[in-house]
């Protein structure tokens, strides 16, 4: 999840809505805010805290380790003051690292430069840090993503994308480590569980990002691991599932075996498939189907309880027509009935006020009407809001008005 992803696809990957209909130019309807249903005391609070191009933290390039480290403690205690529970903090936002790893160079944005110490140690702070304050941590990792441009040059000298070339794909002006290769995936949790390893972080976190999205006219060029790979499998599709699922359950045995009692989440786009491709679909319109688009069964991972949570990037408005916050609410919440995965909500807190959102993002009202609505499902155990930056600027009072509403004590964060 990238942010680029959370912007880009939460609404032009619904870019095919000019067939659907378009959005509706009505404002929300559904519940109004009010008092909650009676549920557990335990519930998810979450905020998704980006490093990946300065997007939340650190605010820019060129600032002190002391400012850094500032601008981090900042965004745990105003996540304490927001009565939030748990941070997803991103540190591996681009195959580096947000503290001293073996594998891996440090992340440019916290010098500028790949592969230069900052002099701290930002994910040993955030852990620390944030427990002191009883909040949860969640270290959130991209898998594949390598570099936002194409020139393996720019990367830091020792990154292991120059020393294993055969192991990147350029695709839509970026480089991304390929997932059809064994040795990929055994790089990739490698990397993941040296950070659960040295940090008793509470979860393992992954976002939307396997396969990249679809880019138009451009063809993921897996050819060479495909012919060496795919020889079981009836199709490609099939074959690059099965890469994904392999990630997946063996990220999950491995931070259980590393530490245990350390969960393991993923937060993928909203739409698993559209009913119109599988009858076990939600009733969407979506351009974008994690299934057939990503190669991403997000489904099966929650029914086969792959996962300990899933938090389903629901970034539309109740009543949007392709992709109705309320009937995707309703498909998640039957999806997870019965299994032994939570359920907690994806928000879209950064559209809230936002220039060129539709009106109901302009109501300050809207994500309050979203924990209403959800709080009508015993499923849904909690909410985790995109992003960080945007619980600081609250620029229409959104935040503020759903924490009015539905956070007005504590809580503490399903086990």
């Amino acid at each position: 999840m990238g942010f680029l992803s959370r912007r880009a696809f939460a609404t032009a990957a619904l870019s095919t809505l000019a067939t659907a209909g378009g959005a509706s130019a009505a404002g929300p309807a559904g519940p109004v805010p009010g008092r909650r249903e009676p549920r557990a005391a335990a519930e998810m609070r979450g905020v998704w805290l980006a490093t990946v191009s300065h997007r939340d933290w650190p605010s820019r390039t060129g600032l002190t380790a002391a400012e850094q480290r500032g601008e981090l403690i900042a965004h745990l205690d105003r996540a304490v003051r927001a009565r939030l529970n748990t941070v997803f903090f991103q540190v591996r936002p681009m195959a580096d690292a947000l503290w001293p790893s073996p594998y891996e160079p440090w992340s440019e944005y916290l010098t500028g430069t790949q592969g230069v110490d900052p002099g701290w140690d930002p994910l040993g702070t955030a852990v620390r840090e944030a427990h002191a304050r009883g909040l949860e941590l969640h270290a959130w990792f991209n898998p594949y993503r390598v570099a936002d441009h194409t020139d393996p040059a720019r990367l830091a000298a020792s990154h292991p994308a120059r020393r294993h070339p055969d192991w990147v794909v350029t695709y839509g002006g970026k480089l991304y480590y390929d997932p059809g290769l064994p040795e990929v995936r055994a790089f990739v949790q490698r990397a993941v569980l040296d950070a659960v390893a040295r940090y008793p972080v509470d979860a393992v976190h992954f976002d939307d990002y396997f396969y990249p999205y679809p880019v138009a006219g451009q063809t993921f060029d897996d050819d060479a691991a495909y012919d060496r790979y795919g020889g079981d499998f009836g199709s490609r599709a099939a074959w690059r599932r099965d890469n994904i699922d392999r990630l997946v359950r063996e990220t999950a045995a491995g931070v259980k075996r590393v530490r245990p009692g350390t969960r393991f989440g993923i937060s993928p786009f909203g739409v698993w498939r559209n009913a119109a491709a599988d009858s076990r679909g939600s009733d969407t319109r979506a351009g974008v189907q994690t299934y057939d688009d990503l190669y991403a069964d997000t489904r099966t991972w929650v029914r086969g309880n792959w996962i300990d949570y899933v938090v389903p990037q629901l970034y539309w408005h109740i009543g949007f027509a392709p992709a109705d916050y309320a009937t995707l609410v309703d498909w998640w919440a039957e999806v997870a009935e019965g299994t032994g995965t939570r359920l907690y909500l994806g928000e879209a807190l950064y559209k809230a006020g936002a220039a060129g959102q539709p009106s109901a993002w302009q109501d300050p009202v809207e994500l309050s009407r979203h924990l209403t609505l959800a709080a009508q499902h015993p499923q849904v155990r909690g909410h985790v809001f995109f992003a960080a930056k945007d619980v600081a600027a609250d620029p229409v009072g959104a935040m503020a008005r759903m924490v009015a509403d539905h956070y007005r004590e504590p809580a503490t964060p399903p086990r």
